[in-house]
């Protein structure tokens, strides 16, 4: 007897109820590469109710065609990004619908469960997270006393500023450019008062380090290791420019008001041992210090983009071996490839994760990681608005940084048995 073939209505329903967890998935940070094979693996495993659907995926929408009819559905994601528990939630319904122990038919329950997960205190925990993520990453950078606590409070100004900006149509396109005028405002009035000089250059990036588009440039660098070269160009084009707006704005907050970086202060990982420093106020914390700056960026992350317990204690562990591969990695071979490497390695175990635990997607675990490793790059082009010797070192870092997530995500998938989708 062969299987009993399903009704036009129940391919309606099944292209329906895939669409919208196409959309959750899109909202959860996911990108259109990862997306399209979820969705595609979703349908082999169901094909009494899904069969023969064909998916293409857009970083806002999802199409859903039945190519016997030539039919096209298009769902569009609410354009709203869920918290990183939210998403973790969408990760474990996508591995328990590919398995089969959720059926189609009770994806809407649990989608509109998932959308509807209460998170406290959202504005306030975003405000508190960029405070701490600047105060995090300042201690690691070994700034000043002085230094650390400007950087805190400007980061917590950062933090309100976005807030306000995103309440304002067409607002979110000039936060980053706003942020860092501001920031480095505040940093340079401040240091000017105190008779500090010269400000360390962590001093001024961290503040805005929590505005690094690392979700958005790793899938930029995921799709464009597959074949979806327009859709990863763009997003990659974007978060390059989202990053000379940074720049941008130090750059005018620095000719606004004089300000002068430390030509001695730390601009990589690989430079914090040897950064010397004076009494008092301008003294610098200890070295062993840095690893509690480590931990106080990652409960940062974790506190602004709403992870949960459990996903702030994965994303400590994530940042202390991120730190730790910069800088063994970093006294082997240098601070450039460094970041390259530390990329590379830190994917695959991101990839790796996403797999063990069934319920933390990459672009999750790895956001940490990569606000550790980019904040490098933004420094190196903020330094270039003084120093134009630092012009060839920054190119070359983010260069490493993209070649590093591109070998990494190659790797994982030949580690992956089996195809993760129908494309070849």
């Amino acid at each position: 007897m062969t299987d009993p073939q399903p009704s036009d209505q129940d391919e309606t329903a099944a292209a329906r109820h895939l669409g919208h967890l196409g959309a959750l998935l899109l909202d959860a940070g996911l990108s259109v590469t990862d997306v399209r094979a979820a969705l595609e693996q979703a349908a082999d495993t169901h094909p009494r109710t899904a069969p023969a659907l064909t998916f293409s995926v857009l970083p806002e929408a999802v199409l859903v065609t039945k190519p016997e009819t030539g039919t096209v559905r298009m769902f569009h994601s609410d354009a709203t990004e869920l918290s990183f528990r939210q998403s973790a939630h969408a990760s474990r319904l996508v591995h328990e619908t590919t398995s089969a122990a959720v059926p189609l038919d009770g994806l809407p329950e649990r989608i509109d469960r998932i959308r509807a997960m209460p998170r406290t205190h959202p504005q306030l925990s975003w405000i508190l997270g960029s405070a701490l993520v600047a105060g995090g990453l300042a201690t690691v950078f070994r700034c000043p006393w002085w230094a650390i606590l400007i950087a805190m409070a400007a980061g917590g100004l950062v933090g309100i500023l976005k807030t306000i900006l995103d309440r304002i149509e067409s607002g979110a396109a000039i936060v980053p450019f706003v942020a860092a005028f501001v920031s480095t405002l505040v940093v340079a009035s401040v240091a000017s008062a105190v008779g500090a000089g010269s400000v360390p250059l962590f001093g001024v990036c961290a503040p805005i380090a929590i505005l690094v588009p690392g979700a958005l440039i790793t899938n930029a660098l995921l799709e464009l290791t597959a074949t979806d070269i327009v859709t990863g160009s763009a997003r990659l084009l974007y978060g390059l420019i989202m990053l000379g707006f940074m720049a941008g704005g130090i750059a005018a907050g620095a000719a606004v008001t004089g300000l002068r970086i430390d030509p001695d202060s730390a601009a990589l990982l690989g430079q914090i041992s040897s950064v010397a420093g004076s009494g008092g106020w301008q003294a610098l914390p200890p070295l062993w210090l840095s690893w509690i700056g480590v931990v106080a960026l990652a409960v940062g992350v974790g506190c602004a983009f709403g992870s949960g317990m459990k996903l702030t204690v994965l994303s400590v562990g994530v940042m202390v071996c991120t730190y730790a591969v910069l800088t063994a990695a970093s006294a082997w071979v240098g601070n450039v490839v460094a970041t390259g490497v530390s990329a590379a390695v830190l994917f695959v175990a991101a990839r790796t994760i996403e797999r063990l635990t069934v319920a933390v997607p990459a672009t999750i675990s790895f956001q940490p990681a990569f606000l550790l490793l980019v904040p490098g790059t933004v420094g190196l082009v903020a330094l270039a608005s003084f120093d134009t010797h630092a012009l060839q070192t920054t190119p070359a870092t983010f260069a490493s940084l993209c070649i590093g997530i591109k070998i990494g995500a190659l790797v994982a998938e030949i580690g992956t048995p089996g195809d993760r989708g129908r494309r070849a």
